[in-house]
């Protein structure tokens, strides 16, 4: 060890007399929330409708633009198994086109059922695809 190293701290006299530093960021949650999407907001409708007895088997967005409007186009498959759950994907089909969504900063243009799969048997099922074009508010 050389002669001018120290091993105390040199400025621990300046500090001496103030309390710890409380700090605020220190009890923070240990995991954020992630951000919400549009496209998880629309899931979110879309299964709030069914009641939550329907599966996304796929969901497709695709951004869209005019000379005076721009948005979104988003297609979604849903599927059904069982009769009760059926029964909830018949009403998904009925109620969609006249449901008034409410989507931050956007508009639905349209809600539209696109194509309906319906296989009767053991396991009855039913699988409908959902189409909503969403234009920006603004």
């Amino acid at each position: 060890m050389m002669l001018t190293e120290s091993l105390r701290d040199p400025f621990a006299h300046v500090f001496a007399d103030i309390d710890p530093l409380e700090l605020k960021s220190a009890h923070a949650p240990a995991a954020l929330r992630p951000r919400r999407t549009l496209a998880d907001r629309v899931r979110a409708a879309l299964m709030g409708l069914t009641g939550g007895a329907g599966t996304v088997l796929a969901h497709t967005e695709t951004p869209w633009a005019s000379i005076t409007f721009s948005g979104s186009r988003h297609e979604v498959v849903l599927e059904f198994c069982g009769a009760e759950a059926v029964v909830a994907g018949e009403e998904l089909i009925e109620r969609l086109p006249d449901h008034e969504f409410a989507f931050p900063g956007q508009l639905v243009a349209d809600a539209t059922i696109t194509a309906v799969d319906h296989r009767f048997g053991a396991m009855e099922r039913l699988e409908v695809t959902a189409v909503l074009l969403l234009l920006e508010e603004g």
